[in-house]
């Protein structure tokens, strides 16, 4: 597959290199920048990546203050969604992971609970069962709400927080706001799939990641990270995220 060295200015990517090496090797690109996100350099190193917990290592970490199992099953199944879509086409959808007291506070259903009243053992995160059920409902509007220990306990949801101090880069839209606004009230992680098919998570009402499901996709499409990030690639799929 192929790999692209790139550098991120004003919110578009510019090829700098192009090569071919094998999917198990993963290739990390930090790039240092100033506040605005002009970066200045760009240094590279090259590493063996074998497993999907290693491409994910920078964002499920313990100071997400988490079950990390759970926003790890979380994120691979908002990579599916991205790639696979549904019924031929490009679908959105939200989940919001842990905290779950203070989330369902913070939202309301936009129609009768399909979730609702369902036992919590046919409604886990890892049940393909249920991943298939999700995919299904992802097509409606609303929010999916994930319990710390990987119950989806409800969906369709809207999120009603606070978008006050909340500054989001242009072009993101409403559940992009509703994303960083749940996390920066609560201490929930947000996973939101764009209907572009990348996928991005929140912690503390910013991003923290992008996950770009299709190597091609670097060429179309700009990061909304601010600031210094790292990329991780696999199988054709590369993560952006914030260094910590």
């Amino acid at each position: 597959m192929k790999i692209f060295g790139f550098l991120r200015q004003k919110n578009r990517y510019r090829k700098l290199e192009e090569g071919r090496i094998q999917s198990s090797v993963e290739e990390v690109s930090i790039a240092f920048g100033d506040s605005h996100g002009m970066n200045l350099r760009e240094d590279r190193c090259i590493e063996q990546v074998s497993t999907e917990k290693d491409l994910l290592r920078d964002i499920c970490t313990a100071k997400r203050g988490i079950n990390l199992q759970t926003l790890e099953q979380v994120i691979l199944l908002a990579v599916e969604i991205a790639r696979e879509g549904r019924e031929g086409r490009k679908i959105g959808t939200l989940f919001v992971i842990s905290d779950e007291q203070e989330t369902l506070k913070h939202s309301k259903c936009l129609i009768l609970d399909p979730l609702w009243h369902h036992p919590p053992e046919k409604k886990r995160i890892e049940d393909p069962e249920m991943r298939e059920t999700v995919k299904e409902l992802a097509q409606l509007d609303g929010a999916f709400i994930v319990s710390d220990d990987g119950v989806v306990l409800s969906a369709c949801r809207y999120i009603d927080a606070s978008s006050e101090g909340i500054e989001l880069p242009l072009g993101l839209g409403s559940r992009h706001m509703a994303a960083a606004s749940i996390t920066k009230q609560t201490q929930a992680i947000a996973v939101v799939v764009s209907e572009s098919s990348i996928v991005r998570i929140f912690d503390n009402g910013e991003i923290i990641s992008e996950i770009i499901p299709e190597l091609w996709l670097l060429r179309r499409h700009g990061l909304h990270l601010i600031g210094p990030y790292s990329t991780r690639s696999v199988d054709q799929v590369t993560v952006a995220s914030k260094n910590q």
